[in-house]
């Protein structure tokens, strides 16, 4: 067993309102240079919709991610982008390169031309100018375009996930009058089978052992923009005015020092979760091999208990820190994923292993209308998420390869905490209903009024558990600190150029 740490994160999708303000924290920090305006590290996309860049998630268009050849007999993983071959033929045209159009050319405004425009009868006006030639141009897009028409079948009748719906579930995806939408922000997975560290021909890309974020060495990075197409989420950006790659840091610099992420301590809603968790190295093969249907069980099968003595012992022998230990034993990842199996990995079909997940969105899932008019609580579960105004089909396409039970287990969870509440607070649901949805959750009035105070009443601490930084004592591991530098780009008291 060959034991590994892995900073992780949950977003609480419930919880999200769409603000924004994430995104704008990443920006102002990490994007505001010449050649990453059109970059978001961190972006908020409506669904039903297309999602940014345009179509991300069809991977038919983009070939991102891994794809299991003879599953269940002999099976080989292979990226979906290209074999060696097609990778020396892709360095002079990669059909599967998103475009411009795909993302958005951005743009500012003349103003000036408010100011110095000659006097006349007509109103001056700043139009709109790209940032890439400083040429006028009309607006067709952007990282949000979707955002005000969440939902409509302007959009969203092209969301991907929709494919493989029938028509009664889409009819109540867009009839007006059950009209509904939610917001999923999206920053890089950090995965543990990355397919841009394998899609990169120069090897810029590597994911750091001691807590698994994924950086690119700009000093090796040669602008092939591999990694741009083999990461299936369209995570990783190229900076057209220095030739790079860059992509999502983690903001490491923040957590070396004890702080969360820009986009994690910014945000409105306190969606968000991070921790660590400990995971066995030896299991990643394996866990990539099994069909869709399993996927979601077989990466939490990957990650370790870390109060078992067995694993405790062997992270100290991987020499993993104490300190690390301990903070996985706080995890609130760990308890979202793995002991209360609520949180669940974007897309797991990739076969990436992403480290972010996902609570799925629960209010459209519960309310009913009695013949009074009045909203009330739906206490037969099943019943609840058939009638449900998005429906589990669509959402398992998103958080389970299409497989329903992960899914239906993690509402029927959420919807038996919510009428153990009301019970409790509001008493328009017996007893004897909120007991009788615990048990079918096998769950205990415990695990729930714990999940109810990690989700609506937590510190910053408990949503925050990060490690201690273990950087200098992996830094002072290397025999030779002038290779170290010549490899990965930085020194011993050296971050990696920001990682951009």
């Amino acid at each position: 067993m060959k034991i590994r740490s892995q900073v992780s994160m949950v977003f609480h999708l419930d919880k999200c309102i769409g603000c924004h303000t994430c995104s704008l924290a990443c920006k102002n920090i990490w994007t505001d240079r010449q050649g990453a305006e059109y970059m978001w590290w961190n972006n908020v996309e409506t669904k039903p919709g297309v999602g940014f860049p345009t179509l991300w998630e069809d991977q038919e268009k983009y070939n991102g991610g891994w794809e299991l050849k003879n599953a269940g007999k002999e099976p080989r993983l292979n990226l979906k982008l290209q074999n060696r071959l097609q990778a020396l033929g892709n360095l002079f045209s990669n059909p599967s390169m998103p475009t411009m159009s795909e993302y958005y050319e951005p743009w500012t405004y003349k103003y000036e031309d408010l100011i110095n425009s000659p006097l006349g009868d007509d109103q001056p006006i700043a139009r709109a100018i790209s940032r890439i030639d400083g040429k006028p141009i009309d607006i067709e897009t952007g990282p949000n375009w979707d955002d005000d028409l969440g939902g409509s079948n302007i959009y969203a009748v092209n969301d991907p996930l929709l494919k493989n719906m029938s028509e009664e579930e889409k009819r109540r995806l867009f009839s007006i009058e059950q009209l509904f939408y939610f917001y999923v922000p999206r920053i890089c997975n950090h995965c543990l089978n990355a397919a841009c560290v394998a899609a990169c021909p120069s090897g810029a890309i590597y994911k750091r052992a001691e807590d698994g974020i994924v950086l690119v060495n700009q000093d090796k990075c040669r602008g092939w923009r591999m990694c741009v197409s083999g990461c299936p989420y369209k995570k990783t950006y190229y900076n057209w005015s220095t030739g790079k790659s860059e992509k999502c840091i983690l903001c490491y610099p923040r957590l070396e020092t004890g702080q969360a992420p820009a986009c994690f301590h910014s945000c409105v809603g306190r969606i968000r979760y991070l921790g660590v968790l400990l995971y066995d190295a030896d299991q990643v093969e394996t866990a990539v091999e099994v069909p869709d249907e399993q996927l979601v069980q077989r990466q939490r099968e990957m990650i370790l208990d870390p109060f078992d003595p067995q694993v405790i012992a062997a992270a100290e022998e991987s020499g993993i820190p104490a300190g690390v230990i301990e903070a996985a034993q706080q995890s609130p990842v760990y308890r979202y994923v793995k002991e209360w199996e609520l949180a669940l990995p974007l897309h797991p079909e990739f076969r990436t292993l992403p480290m972010l997940f996902y609570v799925p969105p629960l209010l459209p899932v519960i309310s009913s209308t009695q013949e009074s008019g009045a909203q009330r609580t739906e206490s037969d579960l099943f019943s609840s998420l058939e009638s449900a105004r998005v429906p589990v089909r669509f959402m398992s396409h998103m958080l389970s390869a299409g497989n329903d039970a992960p899914v239906i287990k993690a509402y029927q969870r959420m919807i038996a905490v919510r009428l153990y509440k009301r019970a409790e607070t509001v008493g328009d649901v017996s007893n004897e209903e909120a007991a009788a949805a615990l048990t079918k959750a096998g769950m205990s009035a415990g695990d729930a009024e714990a999940i109810y105070r990690l989700t609506s009443l937590p510190t910053h601490q408990q949503r925050f558990v990060i490690p201690p930084s273990s950087r200098e004592s992996a830094i002072e591991q290397v025999q030779d600190p002038q290779q170290h530098k010549a490899e990965t780009g930085f020194g011993r008291r050296q971050a990696p150029h920001r990682g951009l």
